[in-house]
């Protein structure tokens, strides 16, 4: 049992280094304000729900958030709270669904259905949390990211049509590269990290 609880906790902690290294690779996009950037460090958290349990998610998004945020957070971790809290949204999400029943099925719907709660997850916070709060701590006004945001879409004129034409559409944009991304590497690391052999037995 001992060992077992080990076991489980160092494959967690090489996920959640593994995502924390993901964080450093982040770029922006032509179509997104140059303030919003995509990274894909959620999918070892992902990856971890699936194979260990939502649980193991959640810790996994914990981890690599303080770990980041320790050692090259630009935000005074306000960006790692953000990238916890919803990122926490869109594991948990897909991985409730998919210990529900555990199919290929079933785990396009719980990414699918992840990546919509992230998205809305994403909005609220960013509207009443995140933007007010980067005003405060930076003295970024959000009157400047709309001005930046709208150079870009010239539909964005306020800090609900940022909300709208740029929040949500990233993070569509961000659950559907996870999502590709984590059905092609699963098959391949789910054995790894069940213990278990290709042929589903276990490892001894």
């Amino acid at each position: 049992m001992k060992n077992s609880k080990l076991n489980r906790l160092v494959k967690i902690s090489l996920l959640g280094v593994i995502g924390t290294v993901l964080m450093f690779f982040e770029f922006a996009l032509p179509i997104f304000p140059s303030f919003i950037k995509i990274d894909i460090s959620d999918m070892p958290a992902l990856i971890g729900t699936f194979a260990l349990g939502p649980w193991a998610g959640i810790m996994i998004e914990l981890l690599k958030n303080i770990l980041h945020g320790i050692f090259a957070s630009q935000t005074a971790f306000v960006g790692e709270l953000a990238n916890f809290i919803i990122g926490s949204v869109f594991v948990t999400t897909a991985g409730v669904i998919y210990k529900f029943k555990k199919s290929k099925l079933n785990a396009v719907v719980g990414l699918i259905v992840g990546t919509i709660a992230m998205t809305i997850s994403a909005c609220v916070l960013n509207y009443f949390v995140l933007l007010p709060l980067y005003e405060k701590a930076f003295n970024f006004p959000i009157s400047q990211m709309v001005d930046i945001a709208s150079r870009i879409n010239g539909n964005i004129t306020g800090i609900g049509t940022l909300i709208l034409w740029s929040i949500a559409p990233f993070n569509i944009l961000k659950g559907i590269l996870l999502t590709g991304l984590t059905l092609v590497v699963y098959k391949s690391v789910a054995p790894v990290l069940k213990g278990e052999h290709a042929d589903g037995k276990q490892v001894a």
